[in-house]
């Protein structure tokens, strides 16, 4: 059966539709109230006569169909088969950008809480997600100083010998020692923790008064001061969220720029109406096929004219780009403003209020709206003129400055604060000989070389670049504690997961933990985080958080290579010298560091040998070269 005809016994039922090529791929994927009339509307003739259309027409060989009941199964099928096959026509998810959440381990006998940027089906429970990203960070360093619930990586399933650091400075409660704590006390933190992240602080409040009212009637006034700072610490929290709420409304509004083939958006997340945080997409291959699949008169009001153009149609693109943001994500905003009127659009509205109304969430339903004029309309006039700039910034090249690229550099690897130093290492040796490492630093928008470190391998034999890893972050941190001086904001490995866990291990070693420690892997340039290792990270190749990983890489490797090469020349030369009778190595390192160079010893005569060895020597080694 051939294409027309397999098209003719397609059923009038709504549901989804993917046509495939000749290899079988999945090519395009669609939904439509009528599968029959919407599939072949694309063969008819004012259709394939457009450029785009032809080219997925000329290109499709087959069709699949999935019936469904309605037509917002139809849309949740449809985000659902484009996430997974990723059709090379569609409009697919592109973003350098994850927002982070609060993970609490309730699946662990002692639970702990870790910002975290992966959801996964692990029996955690998860919260937010949160804007800005350091907000994040800012609660989960509340719970360890209020609650006392770790994050830290130790192996919570055995007894340990002595606890940490964190527990001495009073932010743990030490349940990685028998006897510091007992599974009640850590419990009762826990569902405190919980009771914190569900917003629920008057439920909480209450519990924290009726029991330090028990712990002063036992008087345990200790403790009893403890939940009274708890308290304190609740309330000025839900005095703060009161005045946040009656600020105004969650939204997120976004704005776009489309130019040569290439587009920019840009998304302002709303909350308790002050902006406070952006996320940036982009697309600089868009598919071939963009046409709408029932024209919108609205879209064309809304466009902005510099931005026309027949090889984009903003409709059809915010149809599929807004169902793949946010069908499926635990948090959707009360508000979504957008540039242009869409065909779906309050079908998508009903299914996202369906999804928060299922999930428990508050919200009485979510509104996509097309302001066209009013402070509305401005707001998104002002997303648009930021994703022109943001245009600018990626795909005509121009540098953002230090602050930008520590902020991108924070939120690409999850990191507590921007990173103000780094300090990176690399190995460097030939099958095992002259091994040795380098350690670069980067401080404040530029490499200091001044902080720049060598070190020769002492304790490893062989090729084992893991133990040699090992050993110079062992060294140069234990030299970090013994002198008292501050940590990087980041420790970066060149290699890949081996080198990393090496350098983990060390640093587990010298009880340093919630080090910010990443890895960057050669030739796949994936980044590795320390804890998120399953969830790799890989950036855009013009993405400037990854050039400038790549720039403090190359430079300790650069810098590791001389060092390496250094010590192989002094090694070659020393050989020639050991090998002339009477000359040892003490004698050979005099002659290397007062001469410079194997060459200058060549030339020297008696003489001048003679200010340095015996003059039996000297003869020998005049002799040596003569020959």
């Amino acid at each position: 059966m051939d294409l027309q005809q397999k098209i003719r016994t397609i059923p009038t039922s709504p549901g989804v539709y993917l046509y495939k090529n000749a290899e079988g791929e999945v090519i395009y994927v669609g939904k439509a109230k009528s599968l029959r009339h919407r599939v072949s509307s694309y063969f008819h003739e004012g259709r394939v006569a457009d450029a785009k259309t032809g080219t997925l027409v000329r290109e499709a060989v087959d069709v699949d169909y999935i019936v469904v009941a309605n037509n917002k199964e139809a849309l949740a099928l449809e985000n659902h088969l484009i996430k997974q096959k990723k059709p090379r026509f569609n409009i697919l998810l592109r973003d350098d950008k994850t927002y982070p959440y609060v993970k609490l381990t309730l699946g662990e006998r002692y639970p702990r809480v870790y910002v975290t940027r992966r959801l996964k089906k692990d029996g955690s429970v998860y919260y937010g997600p949160y804007f800005p990203a350091n907000l994040a960070y800012r609660i989960v360093d509340l719970i360890h100083r209020s609650f006392l619930v770790p994050s830290c990586n130790v192996d919570l399933s055995r007894a340990h010998p002595r606890p940490c650091l964190q527990f001495y400075i009073g932010r743990c409660l030490g349940p990685c020692v028998a006897g510091l704590t007992t599974p009640e006390i850590y419990q009762e933190a826990v569902r405190d923790v919980k009771l914190f992240l569900d917003g629920k602080q008057g439920e909480l409040a209450r519990s924290l008064r009726d029991r330090m009212a028990k712990a002063a009637e036992a008087q345990e006034f200790e403790r009893a001061a403890k939940y009274r700072d708890l308290i304190s610490t609740v309330e000025q929290l839900q005095e703060k969220q009161r005045i946040a709420a009656a600020e105004g409304d969650d939204a997120d509004v976004f704005g776009y720029h489309y130019e040569n083939g290439m587009l920019a958006v840009n998304l302002f997340h709303m909350r308790g109406g002050r902006v406070l945080d952006r996320r940036e997409f982009f697309w600089e291959d868009l598919p071939e096929f963009e046409s709408s699949d029932a024209h919108v008169g609205a879209g064309a009001l809304t466009r902005p004219v510099e931005q026309a153009s027949t090889d984009f149609d903003p409709p059809q693109f915010f149809s599929q780009f807004l169902s793949q943001l946010y069908l499926g994500q635990p948090y959707v905003p009360r508000n979504i403003y957008v540039p242009v009127e869409f065909e779906d659009r309050e079908m998508l509205e009903e299914v996202l209020s369906d999804q928060l109304s299922d999930k428990n969430v508050r919200a009485t339903r979510v509104h996509i709206l097309v302001p066209q004029r009013g402070d509305k309309r401005s707001l998104i006039d002002l997303a648009s003129n930021n994703a022109k700039q943001l245009y600018d910034q990626r795909f005509r090249v121009m540098k953002p400055n230090a602050k930008a690229i520590q902020e991108a550099l924070q939120d690409a690897l999850a990191l507590p604060e921007p990173p103000k130093r780094i300090e990176c290492f690399d190995i460097s040796h030939i099958q095992g000989a002259e091994t040795v490492a380098s350690m670069v630093v980067w401080e404040d928008g530029k490499m200091k070389k001044s902080d720049y470190r060598k070190f020769i391998i002492r304790t490893v034999e062989g090729v084992d670049d893991f133990a040699s890893m090992r050993e110079v972050v062992t060294r140069r941190y234990k030299r970090i504690q013994d002198e008292k001086k501050e940590m990087p904001s980041l420790i970066l490995i060149d290699g890949g997961l081996g080198q990393l866990h090496a350098a983990a291990e060390a640093l587990g070693l010298l009880q340093i933990i919630n080090q910010p420690l990443a890895s960057i892997a050669k030739r796949e340039e994936i980044i590795y985080v320390c804890g998120q290792e399953d969830d790799p990270i890989a950036l855009d190749h013009h993405n400037p958080v990854l050039h400038l990983v790549q720039l403090i890489r190359d430079e300790a490797h650069r810098f590791a290579v001389t060092f390496h090469r250094k010590r192989r020349q002094i090694r070659d030369r020393a050989t020639e010298l050991r090998e002339i009778p009477g000359v040892g190595e003490r004698t050979t390192r005099r002659l290397l560091e007062h001469f410079g160079s194997l060459q200058a010893v060549k030339q020297a005569d008696v003489a001048a040998l003679s200010a340095v060895v015996t003059k039996n020597q000297a003869e020998a080694i005049l002799q040596h070269f003569q020959k």
